[in-house]
């Protein structure tokens, strides 16, 4: 009778996690670049009572055996890195990538982050760096009173020198693609990191090897659809109140087996 419990305890316990993720989906609807995630169940094991196939005492083959099953937990949670939205800003510093693709971001211990939020800005030595201030890679500095900051759609910076009346290139932008980019780790602030399950980065100038292309003045939305998460949301808890149920149900039973009397 015990069994049912635990049993009913692990798919509790997995949806509790399912309507985390739902959460943090809907918490960052408005973050800029955030791309949702997606979670996974798997069944645990199997407690075999009787196997198939077995011959039963009168010499029949019995067609099927008896299985009981200890319950779901939570497989994986994937990053769906599908486009969101993009939205036209005044801002000549917000860049959207339109197709795949992540930024480099130079991280402070030196190692390489990546991101799909092209909010940056300028340090105060006209370096572009991320609203947390770290540097885009490869870096890219604006000089003094120069004018007419451009970004082209696959990758070239570009301002206007003070006193010359051309345009005059100052760096390049480099996407990083991966071929597994739901494997990377989340790091917050909107970055990812490399992983084992990622793949090591394959860097290209935007829009070359299916890359996609760079838009100035345009940010992209969060992924998060919120009729989706909203349907989720119900599931669940319907979900979790169900499994509930299972537990009073036990716990009944086991009641109705203790009170016995011979």
């Amino acid at each position: 009778m015990l069994r049912c419990l635990m049993t009913a305890a692990t798919g509790m316990e997995a949806q509790q996690i399912y309507m985390d993720n739902i959460s943090n989906n809907l918490s960052n609807v408005n973050t800029t670049g955030f791309k949702r995630s997606k979670i996974e169940f798997h069944d645990l094991m199997y407690q075999t009572m009787k196997e198939p196939g077995v011959k039963n005492f009168e010499g029949g083959m019995s067609p099927a055996g008896i299985e009981v099953g200890l319950g779901a937990k939570v497989a994986a949670t994937t990053k769906q890195f599908d486009q969101g939205s993009l939205n036209q800003t005044e801002n000549e510093m917000d860049w959207a990538i339109q197709g795949e693709g992540l930024f480099q971001i130079t991280l402070p211990d030196g190692g390489t982050g990546y991101t799909r939020d092209g909010s940056f800005g300028l340090s105060s030595d006209g370096t572009v760096v991320t609203s947390s201030g770290f540097p885009v890679y490869p870096a890219i500095t604006v000089p003094e009173s120069s004018t007419d900051f451009a970004v082209s759609a696959d990758g070239v910076v570009s301002v206007t020198l003070p006193g010359e009346t051309t345009s005059t290139e100052i760096g390049q932008v480099e996407l990083a693609r991966f071929i597994n980019q739901s494997g990377l780790k989340s790091m917050g602030g909107n970055l990812y990191a490399q992983s084992d399950s990622s793949g090591d980065p394959v860097i290209n100038m935007p829009g070359e090897d299916g890359t996609g292309t760079i838009l100035q003045k345009y940010s992209e939305a969060s992924n998060v659809q919120l009729v989706d998460e909203m349907v989720s949301m119900i599931n669940a808890q319907r979900a979790y109140e169900i499994i509930s149920k299972s537990i009073q149900a036990g716990e009944n039973m086991i009641q109705v087996a203790t009170n016995l009397r011979g």
